[in-house]
């Protein structure tokens, strides 16, 4: 089994680019049998991999009744490391604080803190990376979640940058079926410590555990097409492609969500041939249509709660009235999400400024134009 196991590191790895030389990697361990068998696969890969990394195992003691690290310490020394146990003795009391009469311990804190916590271990031992245990149904199981509880089909990535936090998560066991662990860590005969959360067994993602169990035994082909379909991009179909919000003051104008490569090849065709800017990174993007022929972009990040940031307003092809009527409709679109919403223009050479109804001087932006929108 644990070539198979590897095997799916490997992938992981080779997939997502997991792992990179000089990388010195911390291993978040619960006890439970996925981050065990995670320390062991890890520690394999090191010397097969051919790339030079090192781990550094990690246990939050985060203050739950009947938390005992030592035979999870007796491993690791096994294998030739010291385990790290994190004081973190404070999070259990604050969930508690927070549990809801008749509720279990709320997971959503719980898994924040967590994060929050081991960020602050890794750095402190000079760690650029921290590598979780979630596996293929882990992250099947959080879809479902998400999507029947969130409105989002969304589940947690392989590869997770924190630019704050300066720390990078990692999942290389991705692509591993949680039978596999349960295998290796029988046959392997690695410890796993008693479970010490309440909740465990009683959450929302025990119930999508069980539902998604049934849906295997009567439809056994599920399990395959489901996982493939988390990275593969020519299996989604879904509306965000083709959403085209009209412009109410004129029927020819529409803003397009840019979302996938089709649009921001045609984009960077069109800037290249007009002399408009690239697509900013890390940004959000409209393409500015004019009878759904691109016209320019508009360029925005979310600063905070109530404040957009407009980098990029460029366009060619539609006069400064239409541009006045294609900014007014996505301040517009905007404040029906968010609200009260400031806008910050930061593109130098934002057009019309009497019609737009931005202005200089509104602190403390005082070099920038913004303008407030608010019911």
């Amino acid at each position: 089994m644990i070539r198979s196991v590897l095997a799916s590191v490997k992938k992981s790895d080779e997939t997502f680019a997991l792992i990179d030389p000089g990388d010195r990697i911390a291993i978040g361990i619960s006890g439970g049998k996925d981050s065990m068998c995670l320390l062991y696969a890890m520690h394999l890969y090191t010397k097969f991999s051919r790339k030079d990394f090192q781990i550094v195992p990690i246990t939050l003691d985060l203050g739950f009744p009947s938390f005992d690290v030592g035979p999870v310490k007796e491993y690791a020394a096994s294998l030739g490391y010291d385990l790290y146990v994190s004081d973190s003795k404070e999070v259990y009391p604050i969930l508690l604080q927070h549990t809801k009469p008749g509720k279990h311990v709320p997971c959503s804190i719980c898994s924040r803190m967590k994060k929050a916590a081991i960020n602050d271990v890794a750095k402190k031992l000079g760690c650029n990376k921290v590598a979780f245990a979630h596996h293929r149904d882990d992250a099947l199981e959080t879809l479902w979640m998400n999507m029947i509880h969130g409105g989002s089909v969304s589940t947690f990535e392989p590869k997770m940058r924190l630019d704050r936090a300066g720390i990078t998560f990692i999942r290389p066991f991705i692509f591993a079926a949680e039978e596999q662990l349960v295998a290796l860590a029988k046959e392997e005969h690695i410890p796993v410590m008693a479970k010490t959360c309440p909740a465990d067994g009683f959450t929302e993602r025990e119930y999508c555990k069980q539902m998604l169990r049934r849906l295997y035994e009567e439809r056994p082909e599920a399990k395959t097409n489901l996982s493939t379909m988390l990275h593969d991009p020519s299996s989604f179909r879904l509306y965000f492609d083709h959403l085209e919000y009209p412009n109410p003051e004129n029927g020819h104008l529409t803003l397009k969500m840019l979302w996938g490569a089709e649009e921001a090849i045609e984009y960077a065709c069109f800037a290249k041939e007009h002399g408009l800017p690239d697509i900013l990174p890390k940004h959000s993007h409209f393409l500015l249509k004019k009878d759904h022929e691109t016209v320019g972009i508009l360029s925005f990040s979310l600063q905070n709660a109530h404040e957009i940031a407009i980098d990029t307003f460029a366009y060619h092809g539609i006069d400064e009235r239409e541009a006045a009527s294609m900014l007014r409709h996505f301040e517009s679109y905007q404040s029906r999400l968010i609200n009260p919403l400031l806008f910050i223009f930061r593109d130098e050479h934002i057009p019309m400024e009497e019609e737009s109804g931005y202005r200089k001087g509104m602190p403390p932006h005082a070099e920038i134009r913004c303008k407030r929108y608010a019911r």
